[in-house]
């Protein structure tokens, strides 16, 4: 169709910690989507957008769908399936493997009840070797008739040009739905939230970053440029709030440091970050709290 774009909207699903965020991130060449190598990094539904000459993509990187143990996994699993019958196509990312464990069987189940176009993203490739990408790609082909398979390394940028092709060839032809420099529809205080878990999430031991909520209370930009930001790391327990907190402060300074880092480098200014510590029992399992921090189920 002569003059004419493509445009749509396209999911990316998969396990906790398999590079979603990683890959988005890569594919629209600026970090949006906190990563770590803790799964369920990802909580909320983020939307971010890759325009070129073609076209436009609208992707939404949802949460890991995993085994709900609260009210909080609740939420985001039903986030992730949600998106599923609002998009174009979808991106299925896995791991490098021949073994299909119960993860990948339920989300298959699932991928089998939409009509959606799938392409199968098999992330990681530079961790194997090249040979045995092939024997990944058989075991895959024969439990889906996925509409493409790619290998690609999200963190090594290979074969994302060949994702970006195949998506717009399966994306419908429509107007834009965002400006051309629109990267994403999140606001600067909900990335900037994120930013701050993201590195609890990098400094903190094990057990505590699930238990972990960012709420940004305070955003303002004086005159000259300079950002205040003031925020709240909220934990579920007293003994995790002294732990985030650290001896002398030394892990909460730890944490502001790092994230003021990545912040300073979206907003372009200068950031005087100011974090406090409370604790919330139970929070994951209280919808009047997982309402205030930002997750809702209508989302």
């Amino acid at each position: 169709m002569e003059g004419q774009k493509k445009s749509g909207f396209a999911a990316l699903i998969g396990r906790p910690n398999v590079g979603k965020s990683t890959l988005m991130n890569h594919l629209i060449g600026q970090k949006i989507a906190i990563t770590s190598d803790k799964p369920q990094t990802t909580r909320n539904r983020i939307q971010t957008v890759y325009t070129d000459e073609r076209g436009q993509i609208v992707f939404l990187d949802t949460p890991g769908i995993h085994k709900a143990k609260h009210k909080l996994g609740e939420y985001m699993v039903g986030a992730a399936e949600r998106t599923l019958r609002e998009v174009d196509v979808i991106l299925w990312l896995v791991e490098p493997t021949t073994y299909v464990g119960a993860g990948e069987q339920h989300i298959l189940e699932i991928l089998n009840q939409v009509n959606t176009p799938v392409v199968l993203i098999i992330n990681k490739v530079d961790t194997v070797e090249k040979a045995q990408v092939l024997t990944y790609i058989a075991t895959y082909e024969k439990l889906y008739p996925f509409a493409e398979i790619i290998p690609v390394s999200a963190l090594k940028e290979r074969n994302l040009d060949t994702v970006l092709d195949v998506l717009m060839k399966y994306l419908p032809y429509g107007p834009m739905y965002y400006d051309e420099d629109t990267v994403t529809d999140q606001p600067m205080r909900q990335i900037a939230a994120e930013i701050i878990r993201e590195k609890a999430l990098r400094c903190l031991k094990e057990e505590i970053p699930h238990g972990i909520a960012v709420t940004v209370e305070k955003m303002t930009e004086r005159k000259d440029g300079l950002y205040d930001i003031e925020a709240e790391i909220v934990c579920e327990r007293d003994s995790h709030k002294g732990i985030i907190i650290g001896k002398g402060g030394a892990m909460l300074k730890k944490i502001g440091s790092s994230a003021r880092h990545d912040i300073e480098n979206m907003t372009e200014s200068q950031v005087n970050l100011k974090l406090w510590v409370k604790v919330r029992k139970e929070w994951r399992d209280n919808e009047l709290y997982l309402k205030n921090y930002g997750y809702h189920k209508d989302m």
